[in-house]
């Protein structure tokens, strides 16, 4: 079919499938858009909105041609603008309490949208409107672009089949009933780009197809599946040797990159995994929880600051033995040591004499140094660095912890070439290898962002080679 002119549409919906050339497409519109006026591209995460501003970059597009925000960062700025109008209550921009202030911000957004006071500010501002990744938009966030559409032209791009981030008292959108009843079909996607681009282009329509049987509920055989796709037999989620292996699973290309998908509901388990696979590391969520939760409970004054800040190297790179190195420490402090310290042990011996900001840096440094310990999660361990480094004094810890947190979501991740997490985390990455660990416990939307990571090999852990999902 003819490529899908995004500048044509007014009012309407692109249907996108993983990896059939979406940001491809926003990218050719922005390169022919003429109006002085620059488009508005709002998706749902600042990471993403990092990573789709890095892609539309490398493809030439100028800066000039858009303006990319988040939804409800698009929505801040503006109860931010209109204060009054928005009614929100003071200290909801703080985000404190994110839980009751992101359902503040969208209702103070669309008590200013609905009064259509924004009507001439939004159309002498922007050309027209691009939501990427709709299918994510709750009913609210849906409500909010509804109303923007009333003035600017707008088209919404997504894929109701990786709708993974709907949870709690989130209502996300329905395609058909909600979607396209307010943004009609202008087109759907059916090149799969990303694996046409590897030369594995029959292996990405069997995904198309895979998609359609998910869609369905109807069955899909792994044993007739292209090439690229290994099926590894296991008796249960509990068969460590098995999921070990695929873990290990190495790219076809040098230098290539693997993605091991996990279940969401049990994060331990992507830590395990990460740890058995070699060179693997764990991709955190972008709220840096465990970092958080660390820093909420750390100070430098307790008498047991230096074990907790071992335990948490500890949980944070594999190989250093917290144990053994506390034990070592007690010594150390107590002038009974046979052997001199190693530079990390001098280092915690340091810290526990003074323990303040610099040595916490200090001790976490060294650690990492040390022969066979390797950063399991080195977004934490980057993260606790640049807090303790931000730190004038001691009661700054916490404070520092979340401006690090706020730092790492604007920037984005940056990925390894083995990366470990759940599908909520890996959705809109892509590597040359998905291995999906726990296939049996995936939903039919849950198992098809995790089959589309990869574009040149698929590896799937799974009891049953007959695979059956309803929507």
């Amino acid at each position: 079919m003819a490529e899908i002119d995004l500048l044509s549409i007014t009012c309407g919906s692109v249907s996108a499938p993983a990896g059939c050339g979406k940001t491809h497409l926003v990218a050719s519109a922005l390169q022919r858009h003429v109006d002085p006026k620059p488009i508005l591209i709002l998706t749902h995460t600042n990471a993403g909105v990092a990573a789709l501003r890095a892609r539309l970059t490398h493809m030439g597009v100028p800066q000039n041609a858009f303006r990319i925000t988040t939804i409800d960062g698009w929505g801040m700025r503006l109860i931010g603008t209109f204060p009054q109008r928005s009614g929100h209550a003071d200290g909801t921009l703080d985000l404190n309490n994110p839980r009751d202030d992101y359902p503040a911000i969208r209702r103070g957004t669309l008590n200013i949208l609905a009064g259509d006071h924004l009507r001439d500010v939004l159309q002498a501002t922007y050309a027209r409107l691009f939501v990427d990744e709709y299918q994510d938009c709750i009913i609210e966030q849906h409500t909010m672009i509804s109303k923007i559409a009333e003035v600017l032209p707008t088209c919404v791009l997504g894929d109701p089949m990786q709708a993974i981030f709907g949870w709690g008292t989130n209502v996300l959108v329905d395609w058909q009933v909600d979607v396209q009843a307010r943004f009609p079909a202008a087109g759907e996607l059916d090149i799969p780009w990303r694996w046409r681009n590897a030369g594995t282009e029959d292996f990405g329509r069997w995904l198309l197809a895979v998609r359609a049987a998910l869609q369905s509920g109807q069955p899909i055989d792994l044993r007739q599946a292209p090439p690229e796709v290994d099926l590894i037999s296991v008796t249960g989620d509990d068969d460590i040797q098995k999921q070990t292996q695929a873990a290990n699973t190495r790219a076809p290309v040098d230098g290539g990159s693997v993605l091991i998908v996990c279940d969401a509901k049990r994060p331990p388990r992507h830590r395990d995994i990460a740890g058995r696979a070699h060179g693997a590391v764990v991709v955190e969520n972008a709220d840096l929880t465990d970092f958080i939760r660390f820093a909420e409970t750390f100070d430098l004054r307790a008498p047991t600051a230096a074990d907790e800040l071992i335990d948490f190297a500890g949980s944070t790179m594999t190989g250093v033995g917290a144990s053994q190195m506390k034990q070592r420490l007690q010594v150390l402090v107590a002038g009974r040591e046979r052997t001199p310290p190693t530079d990390a042990e001098a280092a915690a011996l340091e810290f526990t004499r003074s323990p303040c900001p610099k040595a916490a840096v200090s001790l976490l440094v060294e650690i990492n140094r040390q022969a066979g310990v390797f950063p399991l999660r080195p977004a934490l361990v980057r993260s606790a660095i640049v807090a303790f480094n931000g730190c004038v004094d001691a009661d700054d810890f916490h404070a520092m912890a979340v401006r690090a947190r706020e730092e790492s979501r604007v920037k984005g991740r940056i990925m390894p070439r083995r990366a470990v997490g759940s599908t909520l985390l890996l959705k809109g990455l892509e590597a040359d290898v998905a291995v999906v660990i726990d296939t049996d416990l995936l939903d039919a939307r849950n198992l098809y962002v995790a089959m589309t990571r990869g574009s040149r090999k698929l590896v799937i852990c799974t009891t049953n080679p007959i695979i059956v999902r309803q929507t």
